[in-house]
């Protein structure tokens, strides 16, 4: 493929108010974009700190104001998990870059860490991070779903299922069981046993167990501050499910939108699939700061060990990257009719333009 040239500089100015001119991305520009982004990795130790201290006591703040009000009345708790499930989204994206060895430059802190910060998460924190290397290693890759993504089928795939099978794809990609539903069963339900997160068996139960054993002795000892276990519950279970909704639509529209690439077998290139399969969106810096950044996700799959902290600053040193799969809220809503793959138009479609019959390869 021909090279599309792109200065390593901030994006030009632009009209107010208009997104810069999309840059196809080429297999040479990809691997441009990921030297680029190797530049970005080292850890700065100051802004890892800061993040934290910007974080965790406003987190903890709030949590101990929940468990007030729950034992004086419901509904002040209440209005505080919106607060408090936005800064557990940062702290989990937090999370998230121990995993991938890249908040701080020792691998033993980054593993301390993320252990710690997995109790307020309730993220078992080797287990989730085996799980996403290999989401990492797959992303786009039709021959190798499942890990750590959003079930997606092609548009063949799904014709071929009974009409059972067919119903019960269309009740998982529903929105409303996808994010509102499922998201917070995972957190709160499914992540409590080692169920398809990459590690052996047992490696897997040890890491689970020792978590919610964790979280178990953490509701005792907080249930007589708060006058009882359910204080504790009502006001820690709203929290982790406005932080799962969050999360969980984040995690949907990062490879779930108009611009994804999907390939096979031998056409699976990384460094192409991995930006052209993610989205950049495009959040209000309120939000952008809240998810700790994370709507730089073609950035992210560029090079995961680029910090969270740092991704902002890697974006705005190449022209490029500002202009690839952006994604704007309202734009991100129409992401949520997107339901199959298509290989013929190479495109994500909804249910409705697959019952259309759009072109379907045959393989």
């Amino acid at each position: 493929m021909g090279q599309l040239s792109a200065p390593s500089s901030p994006p030009a100015p632009t009209v107010a108010g208009a997104a810069p001119a999309a840059v196809p991305l080429t297999a040479t520009l990809a691997r441009e974009l990921a030297r680029h982004c190797r530049a970005y990795r080292e850890p700065m130790t100051r802004k890892a700190i800061g993040q934290l201290a910007t974080t965790v006591p406003p987190f903890l703040l709030l949590v101990g104001l929940m468990l007030w009000a729950a034992a004086e009345a419901w509904w002040p708790g209440l209005l505080l998990a919106l607060p408090a499930g936005g800064l557990l989204v940062r702290l989990f994206t937090i999370q998230h870059d121990c995993g991938h060895g890249s908040y701080f430059r020792s691998r033993a802190a980054n593993d301390r860490l993320g252990r710690a910060l997995s109790l307020l998460t309730a993220t078992p924190y080797d287990s989730w991070k085996r799980a996403h290397a290999l989401h990492h290693a797959t992303t786009g890759d039709l021959d190798r779903r499942g890990v750590g993504d959003v079930r997606t089928l092609t548009v063949r795939e799904y014709r071929a299922l009974p009409w059972a099978g067919r119903l019960w794809y269309r009740l998982y990609r529903n929105p409303v069981a996808l994010v509102l539903v499922g998201s917070p069963l995972n957190f709160l339900v499914l992540q409590r046993l080692p169920n398809g997160m990459g590690l052996p068996w047992r490696a897997a139960w040890r890491d689970v167990a020792a978590l919610d054993a964790a979280l178990a002795l953490a509701v005792a000892a907080l249930a007589p501050l708060a006058g009882g276990v359910a204080p504790v519950l009502l006001a820690l279970v709203p929290t982790v499910c406005v932080a799962a909704w969050v999360g969980g639509w984040l995690f949907y529209v990062q490879h779930q939108h108009g611009d994804a690439v999907w390939e096979r077998g031998g056409d699976w290139d990384f460094h192409r699939v991995a930006p052209s399969g993610s989205s950049y969106y495009v959040l209000p810096r309120a939000l952008q700061w809240l998810t700790g950044n994370v709507g730089l996700h073609h950035v992210h799959h560029l090079d995961s060990r680029v910090p969270n902290y740092r991704l902002q600053e890697c974006l705005e040193g190449h022209d490029a990257l500002g202009r690839i799969n952006r994604l704007t809220l309202l734009g991100s809503l129409r992401c949520a009719r997107l339901a199959l793959w298509d290989e013929g138009s190479r495109r994500l479609v909804t249910f409705a333009e697959a019952c259309r019959g759009a072109p379907v390869r045959q393989s």
